[in-house]
Order: C-alpha cells, then sequence, then structure tokens
C-alpha cells in the first residue's frame, strides 16, 4: 500500500511540474515573442532569486533584523559589488560564501 502512495505522489509530481514547462513550450515555440514581453522575462530570474534570498538575509525569527551583528547581512553588501563589477556568477557566489565565512570568523 505504501509503495502505491509513493509512485502516485512521484507521478503528481511530475504532472505539476511538466504541465507548466510543456504548456508554453507547445503554445509559443514556434513563435516569436514581442521585443517588450521577452525583455519583461528577462527580468524574472533575478526577481526569483532576490525573492529567495532576501528573507534569508533580512528576516530573524519572523521579523526584520538590521544590525552588524546579522552576518548575512553584513556580507551582502561586498557580495554585491563583486556582483556589479564582475558580473559573473561564479564570482558572486564564491565572493559571497568567503565574505560570509570571514564575517562569520571575524566576529
Amino acid at each position: 500500500m505504501e509503495i502505491i502512495k509513493f509512485v502516485l505522489m512521484i507521478i503528481g509530481m511530475f504532472v505539476v511540474t511538466f504541465i507548466p514547462r510543456i504548456i508554453p513550450l507547445l503554445l509559443l515555440g514556434n513563435k516569436e515573442l514581442p521585443e517588450k514581453v521577452v525583455l519583461w522575462l528577462s527580468f524574472i530570474p533575478a526577481a526569483v532569486l532576490s525573492a529567495l534570498l532576501a528573507p534569508s538575509i533580512l528576516l530573524r525569527n519572523g521579523s526584520v533584523y538590521f544590525s552588524l551583528a546579522n552576518t548575512s547581512l553584513v556580507a551582502f553588501f561586498p557580495t554585491l559589488l563583486v556582483a556589479y563589477k564582475t558580473k559573473n556568477i561564479f564570482y558572486t557566489v564564491s565572493g559571497g560564501l568567503l565574505f560570509y565565512l570571514l564575517i562569520s570568523l571575524l566576529f
């Protein structure tokens, strides 16, 4: 009985991840999108990444935590500078990890 639930869960996860990916491909795969739509779509990755990172950087125990003791917030600013200067995801992530490590060790 448990194996049936497990298989159904896997099939359900497949359906809910596959359908949102395949429908736009089927509907728009061979059409040229307007330039404004392409521009708008280009902002989605940055918006999603910001939405994922902002709570972990700014919140502590469900409330906004602006303090020099907030290691994530302090490491964010030099990481942002690396991202702006290099525009390279590898350098940005590596720099962010290093800044976080250094700040954690210093404070």
